[in-house]
């Protein structure tokens, strides 16, 4: 069994929120026994299939252990434990009435509480001062809103997490422009990622400055024409002001919804990555491809052995996991959707001497992404083959020819199987660089929800400046300055370029990693594309534009210093808290 290494600030964040803790608070599980107690736990599975549960809770264990693989936070939180739901994203529908608005709220508290965030398309809702037949005008969507938020802030998830929800609106909800404008104050929906759902036709009318049709959900009536570029222009100042709203294109996430027949998808979960239908779940898992790096060159062995693993381990969390909802029940076992996706691709481009802003750099992110997808989808075959396709496979796309669905001379065990997640709290786990992103920093620090400090100082970094003799006094300092080493005269442009960090890469290069990585995603992909603190507005329309026509689900954006009260900063000046992200939606 591989030999546990963890980082300090691993061990800490592990024994603040996942270590079991008796009545008095004292921790009273170690590392290790976390590790145990998931792998027995998501094994047990194997044994209604007539598998070797003992087996699969060796390669478990194995698989968390040596951090090549993590699954979602409220897997190692709650696997082998009273709760036992064990997925991260959830979407629950919202219809036009006190009733299910209040009965959502309450499906949302047990989610919650749980340790998962929700999402929610709030489009149903009549708009502000619609009549309502009994009692007057309604106050809007964006009010109800407000509500959920006041909740969830209430909720502890899990006694280790606070609250996280996507609220989307489409864009022709006579709301929208207050649905766009709602966080132009701080302090405002806190708890709350928002997002516009735009179609194709939204994009091309903003292109061509023509005006759409704004309707009343209640009637479906048109109430007014409004300038699609005006609307879209109001996005991107608002995205600029305070990184709030982002964008989904619902028409692209709907062409790739493999199961139209169970309804068309209308949110996402709260960090956006995962698109999901009226009351479903999934759950998610990531691959640490720094430790797939070895001497300069991918072990595509190891890692195809990772990818296997993995579909088996996140395959077996759907049985294993006691959803809060019948309904959650009822779908998830209908579709067995599962969200394998990665993190420390920035490390592994270091690894590899690749600049992230490079040609090689979007070839690499395509050539990984597309061979994990591949094998995924095999290891997802060989389970369907012994355990039988997922429910609804006959009615799927992928049992048919269309436009992005090639069909499938064999059924597969889950309708989707790839996405790309934020892991920010597991990336901490693996010491690694959060999912897709570029190096957030070389030196920072980090607050978490404790009041606890984590400081880093990239490990990779250091020991290239070590190795060129470059590792001094003077130097480090000035890396915790700066959180970078662009404008650093010492350093070689050669070592510069591999080391670059978000704010040093062109914003087109961000949008071209995610769409790279888009092409062999089978569900959505959690993105921020980091800008410098005097970027314009006119920056964030190319990049919304751009992300649309290279065919990305949605995209979200933060420049530099944008927000107060961040959780991720430039270490040599915390006590100023000076911003790098960190907000929920990261």
């Amino acid at each position: 069994m591989p030999k546990l290494k963890l980082s300090k600030n691993a061990i800490l964040i592990l024994e603040q929120r996942y270590l079991k803790k008796n009545d008095k608070g004292k921790v009273t599980e170690k590392p290790e026994d976390m590790f145990r107690r998931v792998a027995k736990n998501i094994a047990q599975a194997d044994a209604k299939y007539k598998g070797n549960a003992k087996e699969a809770e060796k390669d478990f264990y194995n698989l968390m252990a040596s951090l090549d693989f993590l699954p979602n936070s409220p897997t190692l939180l709650n696997a082998g434990r009273k709760l036992q739901q064990l997925a991260a994203c959830f979407v629950l529908p919202i219809e036009d009435g006190i009733s299910s608005i209040f009965q959502t709220l309450h499906n949302t508290a047990l989610i919650h509480k749980t340790g998962a965030g929700t999402g929610f398309n709030f489009s149903r809702l009549r708009p502000k001062g619609d009549i309502i037949e009994s009692s007057g005008l309604t106050s809007g969507p964006v009010s109800f809103m407000k509500v959920f938020d006041a909740a969830t802030e209430q909720i502890k998830l899990g006694g280790t997490l606070r609250g996280a929800n996507m609220g989307i609106l489409n864009a022709d909800h006579p709301d929208i422009e207050d649905f766009i404008t709602v966080k132009s104050t701080e302090n405002t929906l806190t708890n709350f990622n928002v997002s516009v759902a735009i179609t194709d036709k939204f994009m091309q009318d903003a292109k061509k400055n023509r005006s759409y049709k704004l309707a009343n959900p209640r009637t479906k009536k048109t109430v007014k024409k409004e300038s699609a570029r005006r609307i879209f222009r109001l996005i991107c100042e608002q995205a600029w002001l305070n990184g709030d709203p982002g964008v989904i294109f619902i028409d692209r996430i709907n062409e790739f919804n493999p199961t139209p027949s169970l309804g068309k998808i209308e949110s996402t979960d709260s960090c956006g990555e995962q698109p999901l239908l009226a009351y479903e779940s999934c759950n998610l898992g990531s691959v640490n491809l720094s430790n797939m790096a070895q001497n300069g060159k991918i072990d595509y062995e190891k890692l195809k052995k990772t990818i296997h693993a993995a579909v088996h381990f996140l395959d077996n969390v759907i049985d294993m996991c006691s959803y809060p909802l019948k309904e959650n029940t009822d779908i998830v076992r209908k579709n067995r959707k599962i969200g394998l996706g990665v993190m420390g691709f920035a490390d592994m481009l270091v690894k590899l001497k690749i600049p992230y802003d490079s040609e090689e750099g979007l070839k690499k992110a395509e050539e990984v992404m597309k061979f994990i997808s591949k094998e995924a989808g095999i290891a997802s075959l060989e389970l369907a083959g012994k355990r039988g396709a997922f429910p609804e496979w006959k009615n799927s796309l992928w049992n048919r020819k269309s436009r992005h669905f090639k069909g499938c001379h064999m059924p597969l065990r889950n309708a989707t199987r790839t996405t790309i997640a934020p892991t920010g709290t597991i990336s901490i786990i693996a010491d690694t660089s959060s999912g897709i992103e570029p190096l957030f920093a070389l030196s920072y620090a980090r607050r978490t929800a404790e009041g606890k400090t984590l400081t880093y100082f990239d490990k990779n970094l250091k020991k290239v400046l070590i190795e060129s003799k470059l590792y001094k006094d003077e130097i480090v300092e000035k890396i915790n300055r700066e959180g970078s080493i662009k404008g650093i005269g010492e350093i070689p442009d050669k070592i510069k370029k591999v080391f670059a960090v978000g704010s040093d890469i062109a914003p087109e290069w961000h949008v071209r990693m995610q769409a790279a990585f888009q092409k062999h995603v089978d569900n959505g992909i959690s993105k921020t594309v980091t800008l410098p603190k005097d970027a314009t507005v006119e920056d964030i329309e190319k990049v919304f534009m751009m992300a649309f026509e290279l065919g990305c689900k949605g995209i979200s954006v933060y420049r530099l210093g944008s927000r107060e009260g961040q959780v991720i900063y430039l270490s040599s000046k915390r006590d100023e808290q000076i911003t790098l992200s960190g907000f929920l939606r990261r």
